[in-house]
C-alpha cells in the first residue's frame, strides 16, 4: 500500500499485479470500497487514513483478485471497533462464498465466533485441532460459574479459593470466575458465602467452559489473580 496514491489507484495498482482485466479490475474495485465501507474516500489519498481504514484497504488490495484461499495475520489487531467488525463481516461473507480463511489470531473470543476450526499452538506445536465447541467439550468435566457480588474486593479469592468444592478461582472484569465439577454445590456454597459476609450478589451464572478455558488448560498457563501466568 503506497501513501501517496489514492484508495482507488492503490486497488488498480494490486489489481494489474494479480492480471486482473481492466474491466473486471474497475468492477471489483467498486465492490469492494463499497464492502469496507471506504467508498466515499476512494479518491482521497491513503496518508490521510486511520489505522483501521489502512487495514480495510490493505485486506481489500489481497482479495482483488477473487483468491479462493487467503492467510490473515491478526487482521483486527489494535483496531477500532467499526473497522473491527467491517473486516469480521468481510472475513464471514468471503468464507460464505466459498473461500478458505487462515486465520492467525491472539484474540480467543475472535477465533470462538468466527472459525470453523481451530488449532491451539503452544510454543510452536499445535496442541489440539477441532471445532471450537468440540475443544470446549473436552474439558466440560470441569464447569465455570460466574459470579458478581456489591463488593467485588480481590480479597475474595483467596476466601473462595479455600473451599475444597472449587478447583480455581480468578477474577474476570467485575466477576468471579470459578472452575469446579460440582456446580450446584457450589451456588450453594456462594449464597452462604454471600450472607456470612453480608454480600448481596448481584449476577450468578454457569456459562461453562470458553475456549480460553481450553487454550489455558491445553497449553499449561495459570491464572494467579486476575492475570494470566505461565507455570515454570
Amino acid at each position: 500500500m503506497y501513501d501517496d496514491l489514492t484508495a482507488w489507484q492503490n486497488l488498480m495498482f494490486s489489481a494489474e499485479l494479480y492480471h486482473v482485466g481492466r474491466k473486471e479490475r474497475e468492477k471489483k474495485a467498486n465492490e469492494l470500497l463499497r464492502k469496507f465501507e471506504l467508498y466515499e474516500r476512494r479518491n482521497d489519498k491513503v496518508q490521510g487514513f486511520s489505522k483501521g481504514m489502512k487495514r480495510r484497504l490493505t485486506l481489500a488490495m489481497g482479495v482483488v483478485n477473487s483468491p479462493r484461499l487467503i492467510f490473515l495475520d491478526e487482521p483486527t489487531s489494535g483496531l477500532d471497533v467499526q473497522s473491527n467488525l467491517i473486516i469480521r463481516e468481510v472475513i464471514s461473507s468471503l468464507v460464505r462464498e466459498g473461500v478458505t480463511v487462515f486465520l492467525t489470531t491472539h484474540n480467543i473470543e475472535e477465533a470462538n465466533v468466527m472459525c470453523d476450526r481451530v488449532a491451539i499452538i503452544n510454543k510452536g506445536n499445535i496442541v489440539a485441532v477441532d471445532t471450537p465447541e468440540s475443544l470446549k467439550r473436552t474439558i466440560r468435566s470441569v464447569q465455570s460459574i460466574e459470579v458478581a457480588f456489591d463488593n467485588n474486593s480481590i480479597d475474595h479469592i483467596e476466601e473462595l479459593s479455600r473451599l475444597p468444592i472449587i478447583n480455581e478461582v480468578h477474577k474476570a472484569g467485575d466477576k468471579f470466575k470459578i472452575f469446579t465439577e460440582l456446580p450446584s454445590e457450589v451456588i450453594d456454597a456462594l449464597v452462604a458465602y454471600a450472607h456470612f459476609h453480608d454480600l448481596k450478589i448481584l449476577s450468578i451464572a454457569t456459562p461453562g467452559p470458553s475456549l480460553e478455558d481450553v487454550f489455558v488448560r491445553l497449553t499449561g498457563l495459570q491464572r494467579a489473580g486476575d492475570g494470566i501466568h505461565a507455570i515454570d
